[in-house]
Protein backbone atom coordinates (compact mmCIF):
# COMPACT_ATOMS: atom_id res chain seq x y z
CA UNK A 1 0.00 0.00 0.00
CA UNK A 2 3.15 1.82 0.88
CA UNK A 3 3.96 2.08 -2.66
CA UNK A 4 0.60 3.21 -4.42
CA UNK A 5 0.48 6.03 -2.13
CA UNK A 6 4.15 7.23 -3.11
CA UNK A 7 3.44 6.68 -6.92
CA UNK A 8 -0.23 8.25 -6.64
CA UNK A 9 -0.46 10.27 -3.79
CA UNK A 10 1.74 13.00 -2.10
CA UNK A 11 3.07 16.61 -2.65
CA UNK A 12 6.47 17.20 -4.07
CA UNK A 13 8.70 19.92 -2.36
CA UNK A 14 9.24 20.72 -6.39
CA UNK A 15 6.02 21.99 -6.91
CA UNK A 16 6.39 25.36 -6.86
CA UNK A 17 9.14 24.91 -9.11
CA UNK A 18 7.34 23.53 -11.50
CA UNK A 19 5.32 26.72 -12.64
CA UNK A 20 6.57 30.18 -13.82
CA UNK A 21 3.54 32.69 -13.11
CA UNK A 22 3.82 36.01 -14.74
CA UNK A 23 1.40 39.06 -15.25
CA UNK A 24 0.69 41.25 -17.97
CA UNK A 25 -1.21 44.52 -18.13
CA UNK A 26 -3.71 44.81 -21.25
CA UNK A 27 -2.51 47.67 -23.71
CA UNK A 28 -6.31 48.52 -24.29
CA UNK A 29 -8.58 48.69 -21.11
CA UNK A 30 -5.47 48.00 -18.16
CA UNK A 31 -6.49 45.19 -16.62
CA UNK A 32 -4.13 42.67 -15.22
CA UNK A 33 -4.47 39.05 -16.32
CA UNK A 34 -1.98 36.46 -14.61
CA UNK A 35 -0.83 33.56 -16.42
CA UNK A 36 1.50 30.66 -15.84
CA UNK A 37 3.75 28.77 -17.89
CA UNK A 38 4.04 24.80 -16.50
CA UNK A 39 7.65 23.94 -17.25
CA UNK A 40 7.33 20.16 -17.40
CA UNK A 41 4.66 20.18 -19.99
CA UNK A 42 4.22 23.49 -21.95
CA UNK A 43 8.03 24.66 -23.03
CA UNK A 44 9.06 23.42 -27.15
CA UNK A 45 12.61 22.96 -27.64
CA UNK A 46 14.15 25.33 -29.85
CA UNK A 47 17.87 23.88 -30.64
CA UNK A 48 20.22 27.06 -31.36
CA UNK A 49 23.69 26.96 -31.24
CA UNK A 50 25.38 27.00 -27.58
CA UNK A 51 22.65 24.73 -25.98
CA UNK A 52 19.03 24.09 -25.67
CA UNK A 53 16.65 26.50 -25.89
CA UNK A 54 13.07 26.19 -24.96
CA UNK A 55 9.75 28.65 -25.65
CA UNK A 56 6.71 29.09 -24.41
CA UNK A 57 3.34 31.30 -26.43
CA UNK A 58 0.59 31.64 -24.30
CA UNK A 59 -3.04 34.00 -25.61
CA UNK A 60 -3.92 35.63 -22.35
CA UNK A 61 -7.60 37.18 -22.41
CA UNK A 62 -9.24 39.18 -19.46
CA UNK A 63 -12.68 38.62 -18.23
CA UNK A 64 -13.87 41.99 -16.91
CA UNK A 65 -13.77 45.08 -19.93
CA UNK A 66 -12.59 44.33 -23.46
CA UNK A 67 -11.59 41.02 -24.15
CA UNK A 68 -8.36 42.17 -25.85
CA UNK A 69 -5.76 38.91 -26.52
CA UNK A 70 -2.25 39.39 -25.50
CA UNK A 71 0.66 37.23 -26.36
CA UNK A 72 3.13 36.50 -24.19
CA UNK A 73 6.36 34.48 -25.63
CA UNK A 74 9.43 33.33 -22.95
CA UNK A 75 12.65 31.70 -23.59
CA UNK A 76 14.17 29.36 -21.12
CA UNK A 77 17.22 27.90 -20.99
CA UNK A 78 17.73 24.01 -20.19
CA UNK A 79 17.73 24.84 -16.76
CA UNK A 80 14.27 26.47 -16.93
CA UNK A 81 15.47 29.49 -16.25
CA UNK A 82 13.96 32.89 -17.95
CA UNK A 83 15.92 33.94 -20.59
CA UNK A 84 13.20 37.01 -22.46
CA UNK A 85 10.26 37.67 -22.69
CA UNK A 86 8.13 39.71 -24.47
CA UNK A 87 4.02 40.74 -24.97
CA UNK A 88 2.08 41.71 -27.58
CA UNK A 89 -1.41 43.87 -26.95
CA UNK A 90 -0.05 44.54 -23.16
CA UNK A 91 2.84 44.71 -21.49
CA UNK A 92 4.94 42.65 -18.60
CA UNK A 93 4.47 43.52 -15.03
CA UNK A 94 5.81 42.86 -11.85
Amino acid sequence: MGFLKKLFGGTSAKSDQRYYTFSVKCKRCGEVITGRVDLNNDLSAEYEEGGDIFYARKVLMGENKCFQRVEVELKFNSARQLLEQHATGGELVG
